[in-house]
C-alpha cells in the first residue's frame, strides 16, 4: 500500500488521481476483452483465421493502451497541452498522407499500413484536437485580444475538410458536435451559433447530394428499403436477447454479420448477456460523462474545464452513436464503441483521451492552496 507520507511521483499520482475514473476505464477495457471472446471467433473463422486471432490481438492492444493511459495521467496540464499539440500536428500530417498513400477500405482512405499494423490517424487526432481547441478558447477568454476563437474555427475547418476528404461523415459529425459544445461553453455569441448552425445544415445537405454512400445510408434509414441487413439483424438480436440474454456463446448474430466484433458488438452483448447487462454498460459511459462534466463545472481553470468537458463529451457522443446505430435509431456509421469494440487504433486513441482526462482531473493540493491565497489577497471568500 502506498503511504500518504511518501512524496515520490508514484505516491503523488496514487493519492491525486481520480480513482473512480480510472476504475471505470479499466472496467470498460475488461468488458471489451470479455466480449471479444463472444463476438470475434466466428468472424475470424469466416476469414480463414485462427478462432482466437482477434481475441489475441485484442489482448495485445490492451497492454500498450494501459501504458499510454497511465503514462499520460502523470502529466501536468501544461504537459498535456504540449503533448496534444505535437500529437495533433503528427495526426494531421498522417491524415494528409492517408489520402494519397493510405489503404482504401470500403471506399474510404483512412488507414496507413506500417508493417503488419494499420493506423487510423483520425482516431488520434480527436483527443488532441479537443485539447488544443480548449487551450485556444481558454486563451481568448483570458485575453480577448488573442484571436483564440478564430484560430479554433480555422483549425476546425482544416480538420473537417480532411475528414470529409476521406470521406468519414461519422467522425465529421462527432468532431463537429464536440467542437460546438466546447465553443458554446466558451461563451459563443448567438450570432455565431446561428451562422455555424446554418453552415452545419448546409454541409449536411451538401454531403447528401454529393456523396452517394451518405445518401444511400440516409435513404435506407428513412425508408427501410435497400440493403439494411446488418442493422436489421443487429436490432433483432437485441430483441432476442430480452432482459437476461440467451447465455454466453449462444448468440447467432455474431455468425451472420461481418462487423459483429467492431461496429455491432453492442448487439452481440445484448443477445448473449441481455438488456440489463447493456444498461449497466450504458450506465458506465453515463457515469464517465457526468463525472467529467461535474469536474468541469467545479474547475476554475478555463483550459482544464473546456478540455475535460470536450473529452468526456467525445466519449459519450461516440458511444451514443454506436449504440444508436445498433438500436436502428440512427443511420449506419462505421464507429466503434469506446474501449469495447475490437480495434487497435481506436483502443489506444481512447486511452489517450482517458489519460488526458485523468491528468486534467487530478487533485492538486498546491494549486488549490494558491487559489485560496489569491482569494484572501483579493478579499473574496473561497468556496
Amino acid at each position: 500500500m502506498v503511504s500518504r507520507a511518501d512524496r515520490g511521483p508514484l505516491a503523488d499520482w496514487f493519492w491525486t488521481i481520480d480513482r473512480f475514473f480510472l476504475a471505470a476505464f479499466i472496467l470498460l477495457m475488461g468488458i471489451g476483452f470479455m466480449l471479444s471472446f463472444a463476438a470475434s471467433p466466428p468472424v475470424a473463422e469466416r476469414l480463414g483465421l485462427d478462432s482466437f486471432h482477434f481475441v489475441e490481438r485484442h489482448a495485445v492492444f490492451i497492454v500498450p493502451s494501459l501504458v499510454v493511459m497511465i503514462g499520460l495521467s502523470f502529466l501536468t496540464p501544461r504537459q498535456v497541452r504540449r503533448t496534444a499539440i505535437i500529437l495533433l500536428a503528427v495526426s494531421l500530417m498522417m491524415m494528409v498522407l492517408a489520402l494519397f498513400f493510405g489503404v482504401e477500405v470500403k471506399g474510404s482512405r483512412r488507414w496507413i499500413s506500417i508493417g503488419s499494423f494499420s493506423i487510423q490517424p483520425s482516431e488520434f487526432m480527436k483527443p488532441a484536437f479537443v485539447v488544443v481547441c480548449a487551450w485556444l478558447f481558454a486563451e481568448h477568454a483570458r485575453q480577448p485580444e488573442i484571436p483564440g476563437n478564430l484560430f479554433a474555427i480555422i483549425l476546425f475547418g482544416i480538420v473537417g475538410a480532411l475528414l470529409v476528404a476521406q470521406p468519414d461523415l461519422g467522425q465529421t459529425i462527432l468532431t463537429s458536435v464536440v467542437w460546438g459544445g466546447m465553443f458554446f461553453m466558451a461563451g459563443m455569441p448567438w450570432l455565431w451559433i446561428m451562422v455555424l448552425g446554418a453552415l452545419g445544415v448546409g454541409g449536411f445537405v451538401t454531403a447528401y447530394y454529393m456523396l452517394p454512400h451518405v445518401a444511400g445510408r440516409i435513404d435506407r434509414f428513412l425508408t427501410g428499403e435497400g440493403d439494411t441487413f446488418q442493422v436489421d439483424t443487429a436490432r433483432d438480436a437485441i430483441i432476442r436477447g430480452d432482459w437476461f440474454g440467451q447465455g454466453p456463446g449462444e448468440g447467432i448474430v455474431k455468425r451472420i454479420i461481418p462487423d459483429s466484433h467492431t461496429d455491432f458488438i453492442f448487439s452481440v452483448a445484448a443477445e448473449e448477456f441481455g438488456i440489463l447487462f447493456c444498461m449497466v454498460l450504458v450506465a458506465i459511459f453515463a457515469f464517465i460523462v457526468l463525472r467529467g462534466l461535474s469536474h468541469a463545472f467545479r474547475e476554475r481553470n478555463d483550459f482544464a474545464r473546456f478540455a475535460v468537458a470536450g473529452l468526456v463529451l467525445q466519449i459519450g457522443m461516440q458511444s451514443m452513436i454506436n449504440i444508436g446505430v445498433n438500436l436502428e435509431l440512427m443511420p449506419a456509421k462505421g464507429m466503434t464503441l469506446p474501449l469495447i469494440s475490437y480495434g487497435g487504433s481506436s483502443m489506444i486513441a481512447i486511452c489517450v483521451t482517458a489519460g488526458f482526462i485523468l491528468a486534467l482531473t487530478r487533485h492538486r493540493p498546491e494549486k488549490r492552496a494558491q487559489e485560496r491565497s489569491l482569494f484572501r489577497v483579493a478579499g473574496v471568500p473561497a468556496e
